[in-house]
């Protein structure tokens, strides 16, 4: 590289964020990134903290994985490299936030101050006028090492009452777009957040329509801000990562609707240290591939598990991987299919593959919800938790993860379990975390 080359781009680029969950953030994030794509644009789309269901609608939207920032996950220099190779291949980069923009630690607002991202402040308005100013004039004054760049007034009643909300808003804050309230354009949800987008066969035309409403309310006088990217942070340290540490190796990932909870990140950590990544959907009846090791996710079995006990080959196949002492890395959902039983939120008790002892059964309330930071024998994960279940196994703990939001109130502290080659937790992991953890793992049992 010549001496003095900028080794920096400028994109536009803002973080979505709203005074609580439930303003729109999603529905505000996926229409904008539609209406973007429609218009022929490329558009990068960043998820705030571990969440795999707004992913899966945003990447529909955007036509393109979506990715989590996560600063505990991931680290600082992660979420940067992340942002920065987006801002080399897009015309507009948005990340939407989590909760409101200053709950949690980190929050939304962390993220937006750690990478220099201004804030674009989404505010339901179905109950007020103007008090929209307010409340928004108290977001853009609340920190100082933040910045507003505008609001959209989501829900308004008429465009005359969208005209009313934006009375009193700052000259430096401006009013983005004002969309109207149209109950039938909103998602359905279960107990763990929105429907699956792979569930859902109108979900391009309701794009489309958040498309089109955004483009009517949009003000054609707002400008997205430009952001300077650094392009020298590289996504995989070298002298962390074992160069090519998984060449050769074979890794089966299950991938459907019942095993979805899946980071793009993950899949990119497996290629970047050489594996050959496979993926295979169990619910389809497709057989477990040739492969060295094998990586059940997350996902729904309880809603599944009339269609897994249909392919009963893939519960045979799980045995004999096993019986080969190959490596299985199973999460949260992917370890209840290894149990004995399942029982769903109605009571009925499924069988499972009876490849680790135990039952679990649905609940309607939460179980665990937390970030979790869990040690391997190969070196420490990081990751979070997010179940409705609840499981009893014999199985004694390898380790117990930590929870860094134990100070504020959230008790989630999960188990990891060992046996064999089985390596089951409720943790969904971020390899990115610990590369050399996975690829230590994933490479065991390798012919040296």
């Amino acid at each position: 590289m010549p001496l003095n080359a900028d080794t920096t781009t400028l994109c536009p680029a803002v973080l979505i964020s709203a005074p609580s969950s439930g303003s729109g953030k999603t529905s505000v994030t996926a229409a904008i990134a539609r209406w973007h794509r429609r218009q022929g644009q490329r558009v990068r789309v960043f998820k705030t903290g571990p969440d795999y269901l707004d992913p899966m609608v945003l990447e529909r939207a955007s036509g393109h994985p979506v990715y989590q920032l996560d600063l505990f996950m991931g680290g600082l220099a992660h979420c940067r490299a992340l942002l920065a190779q987006a801002a080399t291949e897009a015309d507009l980069i948005l990340v939407e936030g989590v909760m409101g923009l200053f709950d949690g630690d980190p929050s939304s607002a962390d993220l937006a101050a750690a990478f220099g991202l201004p804030v674009l402040a989404v505010i339901d308005a179905s109950a007020m006028a103007q008090t929209f100013a307010a409340l928004a004039t108290g977001l853009q004054r609340y920190r100082s090492d933040i910045t507003l760049c505008g609001v959209v007034a989501n829900r308004v009643g008429s465009p005359g009452h969208g005209q009313m909300v934006a009375q009193g808003l700052p000259a430096d804050l401006p009013l983005a777009a004002a969309l109207l309230r149209k109950p039938e354009l909103s998602l359905p949800e279960r107990h763990l957040g929105l429907v699956q987008a792979m569930e859902l066969p109108e979900l391009d035309s309701q794009l489309d329509a958040w498309s089109d409403a955004w483009g009517e309310a949009l003000r054609p006088e707002f400008e997205w801000p430009r952001v300077r990217f650094d392009l020298q942070e590289p996504l995989w340290p070298a002298k962390e990562v074992p160069p090519q540490a998984l060449t050769g190796r074979r890794i089966a990932v299950a991938q459907d609707a019942c095993f979805s909870f899946i980071y793009p990140a993950n899949l990119d950590c497996l290629r970047a240290l050489g594996a050959e990544v496979i993926c295979f959907s169990p619910l389809q009846g497709q057989v477990l591939p040739d492969c060295d090791a094998l990586w059940l996710p997350g996902g729904y079995p309880e809603l599944h598990a009339p269609a897994l006990a249909a392919h009963p080959s893939f519960f045979a196949s799980l045995r004999e991987h096993l019986a080969q002492a190959k490596p299985l890395l199973a999460e949260c959902g992917g370890m209840l299919c290894l149990l004995d039983s399942l029982a769903d939120a109605e009571g009925q008790v499924h069988p499972m593959a009876g490849l680790m002892p135990g039952q679990a059964r649905m609940q309607k309330r939460l179980a665990a919800l937390g970030l979790q930071a869990l040690d391997w024998p190969e070196g420490p994960l990081r990751g979070h938790s997010f179940h409705h279940s609840t499981m009893e196994t014999p199985l004694a703990p390898a380790a117990i993860a930590s929870n860094p939001n134990a100070k504020t109130g959230s008790r989630a502290a999960e188990a990891l379990y060992l046996q064999g080659s089985l390596r089951a937790s409720y943790v969904h992991h971020y390899f990115a975390s610990n590369p050399v953890a996975v690829a230590r793992f994933f490479s065991a049992g390798a012919c040296p």
